[in-house]
């Protein structure tokens, strides 16, 4: 007897739509980044040939990041652009006595500042506040992020072009766990299709928080209407966006960031991450359709859709579990089975995005190990999915390691 005969005909119909609202949803997710991927292939970044040497002043806001902070500012100090013309702020939020006065020993500037409910905005603001020197560029750097020698030089170079914001490579500093490891990989796979692809295209740059620079006086203006708990940058990203301004990529202005080696760490961080993008999502995706039609702002757009876009790791764990569990299904009762080869293809095409966007430095035994701990990564994710209600309106601090500082 054939499977299908044992088997009402309203199941049968009701399992195909729902194999098929899957498929299409994976479909659309899996093809937006597979386009960028192959567009991230064709990505060259001009060398730009400054005009002139622009004042810069690198922020660094910090709460209680006592364990890294004198040593990172000491590292920001070893630039090769010109002493006199870059300044080091170190905003310092519920640092200890001891830290302030050996960062007073250095020739940074130390701003303290104090909330009842810290956030970077705020601590942002508040500094900028207190600066009375003239800048024409501000760097925005996390606690524990490095720069490359020339990183300055590099970001320099980028604002000739009338750019008012700027994204550098931020890459990993520590490869020390597995979990750093598919941290790092999934940072430079986000740096292809988000950075690399987008510009290629046309399209901006997307900005990740730290390792950013902007025109100072646009920047100080644009912070002042900021109060995101969470996700601050997505909040910049958007109003810039919304402006009509391009947000352009350094590829080679590389800055250094710690990955994450516990999954208590992975979880706060990816919860908090993924709140903010579906806040903004909610908030935007409106006022970007209509920016949309009326003044043809396809980037704006674009970045209220890329917020709506599943985490990769979620994204091909579902694929993978979809086409296993479909197509079995599928296959023993004898329905739909024109459908397994569409499956098959989805996930060829989501296993060729992901290898296109990883580079070459990966294709390692050390990455090899860490893809073993892959599944745990994909449950780490799902879990943070599941908790993610109000993580944007509360802040969630990732503690960082001295034992990670050196590049």
């Amino acid at each position: 007897m054939n499977p299908t005969q044992m088997i009402p005909i309203y199941l049968i119909t009701v399992y195909y739509l729902i194999q098929l609202i899957i498929l299409i949803l994976l479909a659309l997710a899996t093809l937006y980044i597979f386009i960028f991927s192959v567009a991230g292939l064709f990505y060259f970044q001009r060398s730009n040939i400054p005009r002139m040497m622009k004042r810069i002043v690198v922020l660094i806001p910090g709460y209680k990041e006592d364990e890294v902070i004198v040593e990172v500012s000491k590292e920001a100090l070893k630039q090769s652009y010109s002493r006199e013309l870059y300044d080091v702020i170190i905003i310092a939020d519920s640092f200890k006595p001891e830290t302030i006065e050996d960062l007073k020993k250095l020739p940074v500037t130390v701003i303290e500042v104090s909330f009842d409910k810290s956030t970077k905005s705020k601590a942002l603001n508040k500094a900028m506040e207190q600066i009375t020197e003239k800048y024409d560029i501000a760097v925005v750097l996390d606690a524990d992020n490095i720069m490359a020698f020339d990183f300055l030089e590099k970001v320099n170079a980028c604002f000739d072009k009338n750019i008012k914001a700027v994204q550098g490579h931020r890459s990993a500093k520590n490869l020390n766990t597995s979990l750093a490891v598919l941290d790092a990989v999934s940072e430079e796979i986000n740096n292809h299709i988000f950075r690399k692809g987008h510009r290629a295209l046309g399209l901006s740059s997307a900005i990740i928080g730290s390792g950013m620079a902007f025109d100072y006086q646009y920047f100080k203006n644009l912070m002042l209407d900021i109060k995101a708990i969470g996700g601050f940058d997505k909040e910049i990203e958007l109003k810039i966006l919304k402006a009509g301004y391009k947000i352009e990529y350094a590829h080679d202005a590389y800055v250094y960031d710690e990955k994450v080696q516990k999954a208590d760490a992975f979880t706060n961080q990816r919860k908090r991450w993924i709140s903010a993008q579906l806040h903004y999502f909610r908030k935007d995706i409106v006022s970007s359709v209509l920016h949309l039609i009326i003044k043809g702002n396809v980037d704006y757009f674009d970045k209220a859709i890329q917020f709506i876009q599943p985490p990769r790791i979620l994204l091909l764990g579902a694929i993978i579990i979809s086409t296993i569990g479909f197509t079995l299904i599928n296959y023993l009762y004898e329905i739909h089975q024109k459908l397994n080869l569409i499956w098959f293809v989805l996930l060829f095409i989501c296993f060729l995005t992901f290898l296109l966007s990883i580079p070459k430095r990966f294709y390692n035994l050390t990455t090899a190990k860490a893809l073993l701990e892959l599944p745990k990564g994909m449950l780490l994710m799902f879990g943070s999915l599941l908790k993610i209600k109000g993580a944007n309106k509360q802040f969630l601090h990732t503690k960082h390691s001295s034992a990670n500082l050196k590049r």
